[in-house]
């Protein structure tokens, strides 16, 4: 016996990758949209069918949160101070934080419980976790959609690789990536690349989140060498690759690992011609407003992705580098860094674009027949008069409560 098909009304329903309807609604069987439309004709097309009225609300998907390391939640205290100095000052602070004996496995657990649970009070129903731990494997079960938790490799240094490369030959974490190129030797690179290549996995890595990092890759020297040997984690065997290397995605492009599973997380300092490899390799992009503002590493040129038919992925990054980790806050901080830039577009961000990035768009990130019912409810308090409203009160102004989240 087939399913009953429920109606779920709002004043407004915003598809996302079709025009906004006023009075829409959708007519959902078995956990999948059977029809989006007018309130009108789904009520004609489905008579006998239970309603659920959302009133002064609009009925959008699920958030998803492409990038986050709930790993670092209970280091929030960081992220609540004046910012660093320089970016290797941060992450310097951040190791010694990590480092403290007083963190035990249940505080780091307990605190990125609060953190995901923040996220689903929030509207997030999927998200990219990366980690180099296993504490938060575990938590999977508690959002409607997948919650991807990667395992994070780094090594620069060329002795003390074949060991590592051993390591990832016997892991038995189903997704494993590389930090960064400042952080990562290009063989560990390749390993971890050809690894995922082998399963269909994707492959986030940090990419050209500062001006030190794109230092280092053009010429080997600046304030990341400095860090690095100070650490004693420089050997003096990184090397550019070539006379045209301009910067981290190139230079990823060079050593092999760019295709269209790799997403290039916060992506600030890049050149055109760069940008135009990142669309021409098919590679997703991934922005992190909040901690790159906290940080004081720039802003990403959002509009150069846009005019280049390239729709980044949203993400929070670690309460460690940003003092709110809030889907909604990222999109807001994306208007003002970015005032020419439609907020419409900036709420496909945070979903069509994550879906997309994470390999999920046949699923979630749009309301369409055939995709899963996931989607939310949101309370909105402004004028509700056009659909520009509408989005500008949930992606410029902030948004109100999320009243339900169904999947």
């Amino acid at each position: 016996m087939a399913t009953a098909v429920t109606i779920h009304r709002a004043p407004w329903v915003l598809p996302i990758r079709h025009p906004a309807i006023a009075d829409g609604a959708l007519a959902v069987q078995s956990g999948r949209i059977l029809a989006v439309d007018n309130a009108k004709s789904i009520l004609q097309h489905y008579p006998a069918a239970p309603l659920k009225d959302y009133p002064d609300s609009v009925i959008l998907p699920g958030l998803i949160n492409a990038h986050t390391h709930l790993e670092l939640s209970h280091l929030h205290h960081l992220s609540q101070q004046s910012a660093p100095p320089t970016f290797t000052a941060w992450i310097e602070q951040l190791l010694v934080e990590r480092g403290k004996s007083r963190y035990r496995e249940e505080t780091i657990l307990q605190a990125a419980r609060r953190a995901l649970a923040a996220q689903q009070k929030d509207g997030v129903v999927a998200l990219c976790d990366i980690a180099n731990g296993g504490v938060i494997a575990g938590m999977k079960e508690h959002l409607p959609g997948p919650m991807f938790c990667f395992k994070e490799y780094l090594g620069l240094r060329a002795s003390g690789l074949d060991a590592i490369l051993q390591q990832i030959e016997r892991e038995k974490a189903s997704y494993c990536t590389a930090h960064a190129p400042y952080s990562t030797h290009a063989d560990l690179l390749k390993a971890l690349k050809r690894r995922a290549s082998q399963r269909n996995h994707l492959w986030p890595i940090h990419v050209a989140e500062s001006a030190a990092e794109i230092e280092m890759i053009r010429q080997g020297r600046g304030e990341f060498p400095q860090f690095l040997q100070k650490r004693g984690l420089w050997d003096g065997s990184f090397q550019p690759t070539g006379i045209d290397n301009t910067g981290s995605v190139r230079y990823l492009h060079q050593v092999g690992v760019l295709d269209d599973k790799t997403l290039c997380v916060h992506c600030v300092h890049v050149a055109g011609q760069e940008i135009a490899l990142l669309k021409e390799s098919g590679a997703h992009v991934c922005l992190c407003p909040g901690s790159n503002r906290y940080l004081g590493v720039g802003k990403a040129p959002v509009g150069s992705f846009l005019a280049n038919n390239i729709l980044p992925a949203l993400g929070t990054d670690s309460l460690a580098s940003n003092p709110c980790i809030s889907l909604w806050r990222e999109m807001r901080i994306l208007t003002e860094d970015h005032p020419a830039v439609d907020p419409a577009l900036i709420l496909s961000m945070a979903t069509l674009g994550s879906a997309h990035a994470l390999g999920l768009d046949k699923d979630l990130g749009s309301l369409e027949p055939g995709k899963k019912a996931v989607f939310l409810a949101v309370r909105l308090t402004g004028v509700l008069t056009t659909w520009h409203n509408v989005v500008a009160e949930l992606v410029c102004n902030g948004r109100g409560p999320v009243l339900q989240i169904c999947s």
